[in-house]
């Protein structure tokens, strides 16, 4: 039987970085207080399902007080029998050893750092508020605490990134000694600080923004971290078990403002508003059309992952001619963009930097049969 996982929105922060989308507000104790009890009686209406991972997302997880993740570890417990993997979002400067002991003791054990670059200006311009020393200090109490499974973001394309000041993050990630990692491309949001700002003219160019992927990806495989979706990678055996379901097309329930779910084959959500999900605790979710043609999303979320499609596969379930698409596949890996190992289509490196046009285009190879 299929587990689901479960996703927990804590939609504060005491800062938001001008490149951030997503949903997240300043608030005081009481409000966080409220919100914590609103997430804990929503988690109770799905009580009976089991789980086996639980996310902490943001905003800012780790600014809450760690007996509200605790209370929200005990109740996904209780209500859905939950055992495996519990993942938190953390920036480096709000790790103290005192919340890693309480984090641990509540039942975490996956902590993921924000740490996004370790040169300076690069920092500064992201708008972080930690400093590398904050990222190596909490990635060492972090251990010292017994956490054993680790995870820093490393942003890429930033302002002002060059090949050296990207080489600068990666021996500290290798200094790090961790179990994986999340290299993703900078992405200029509407509506943030950063869209429409001076800011853009100082984002590498095209040519650049491809070399610094793909230095990325061929370092980080030296360091012993294996690339197994487009944006992550990890030592042998510590892929993140929870994202891995959004892309398998696993069951996960978002809990939250703004978060999302698929369940039961069904896509909802819960508005970006943090007053009406408190009031109403969460018994209101939108619901999302789902796409008549469920193989475009399985087409889509399957090839984000480095062990691809398979096609044979694919088209029995579906019940696709895939000729065309097969055939066309066939040009893309001779130009290195996909290859195809036993019966399984998947991207390259290089070709997961196009891999919206290539995706497109292999929809429409489905689709004029």
């Amino acid at each position: 039987m299929n587990k689901t996982g479960i996703y927990i929105h804590i939609p504060f922060c005491e800062a938001k970085c001008p490149y951030c989308d997503f949903y997240s507000l300043p608030a005081g104790a009481e409000k966080q207080r409220t919100y914590i009890r609103a997430v804990c009686k929503n988690l109770e209406q799905y009580r009976g399902i089991e789980a086996d991972t639980l996310y902490f997302g943001g905003g800012t997880p780790s600014i809450l007080h760690p007996e509200y993740i605790a209370a929200v570890i005990k109740q996904a417990r209780d209500c859905f029998s939950l055992q495996g993997e519990i993942t938190m979002e953390a920036n480096p400067c709000t790790v103290t050893r005192e919340k890693l002991r309480e984090w641990k003791r509540a039942g975490v054990n996956r902590l993921s750092f924000g740490m996004q670059s370790a040169n300076e200006q690069e920092q500064r311009l992201l708008g972080r508020r930690h400093t590398t020393g904050q990222v190596v200090q909490a990635v060492k109490q972090a251990k010292e605490t017994g956490f054993d499974n680790l995870s820093v973001d490393l942003m890429l394309a930033v302002p002002c990134q060059t090949i050296s000041s990207l080489q600068e993050s990666l021996e500290l990630i290798d200094s790090l000694e961790i179990q994986h990692v999340s290299a993703y491309l900078l992405k200029i949001e509407e509506g943030t600080p950063f869209a429409g700002s001076g800011i853009i003219s100082k984002l590498p160019d095209e040519d650049l923004t491809c070399d610094l992927y793909l230095t990325a990806c061929r370092e980080l495989e030296k360091m012993g971290f294996a690339q197994y979706e487009i944006s992550n990678f990890a030592q042998p055996g510590r892929e993140c078990r929870h994202n891995l379901k959004y892309w398998i097309g696993g069951d996960y329930l978002g809990f939250g403002p703004a978060a999302h779910s698929f369940y039961r084959g069904k896509r909802f959500y819960y508005k970006r508003d943090l007053e009406e999900y408190i009031r109403t605790q969460g018994r209101f979710p939108e619901t999302e059309e789902v796409s008549a043609r469920k193989w475009e999303d399985c087409l889509m979320l399957r090839l984000r992952l480095i062990q691809g499609v398979d096609i044979e596969a694919f088209g029995k379930q579906f019940e696709l001619d895939t000729k065309r698409m097969s055939a066309l596949a066939e040009r893309y890996c001779r130009a290195g963009l996909m290859e195809k190992r036993g019966r399984c289509l998947s991207f390259t490196p290089k070709g997961f930097l196009v891999s919206n046009t290539v995706i497109f285009s292999l929809l429409e190879a489905l689709e004029n049969k």
